[in-house]
C-alpha cells in the first residue's frame, strides 16, 4: 500500500478541517438579517449555530474528496511523482 493506515486517518484529518471551513458559513444567517440584535453581540453573529448540521455537511463533503484522493493515489492513476515541485526518488538497482 501506498501509505499507512496512520497517513490516511492523517489525510482525512485535514481533508475534513479543511472541508469544515468551507461549509461553515452555508445556511448561517446572521442577527442583523433576521433583525433581532441581541442587546450587548455582535451583529453580525449567527442567529443560531447548527453545529450538528455543519459536522454531518463537514463528514459527508470530506468523506466524498477523501474518497477521491484514495481513488486517485491508489489506482495509479496520478502518482506522488506526478507532482512537479516534488523531488524524483530513484529506486536503487
Amino acid at each position: 500500500m501506498i501509505f499507512s493506515a496512520v497517513s490516511w486517518v492523517a489525510i482525512y484529518f485535514v481533508v475534513w478541517w479543511t472541508t469544515l471551513f468551507v461549509v461553515l458559513p452555508f445556511g448561517v444567517r446572521s442577527q442583523a438579517e433576521d433583525g433581532d440584535v441581541v442587546p450587548g453581540s455582535e451583529a453580525g453573529a449567527p442567529t443560531r449555530t447548527r453545529v450538528g448540521r455543519i459536522v454531518l455537511m463537514t463528514t459527508i463533503v470530506s468523506a466524498l474528496v477523501f474518497g477521491g484522493i484514495v481513488l486517485l493515489l491508489t489506482q495509479e492513476v496520478f502518482g506522488l511523482d506526478d507532482i512537479p515541485f516534488l523531488p524524483k526518488f530513484q529506486h536503487a538497482a
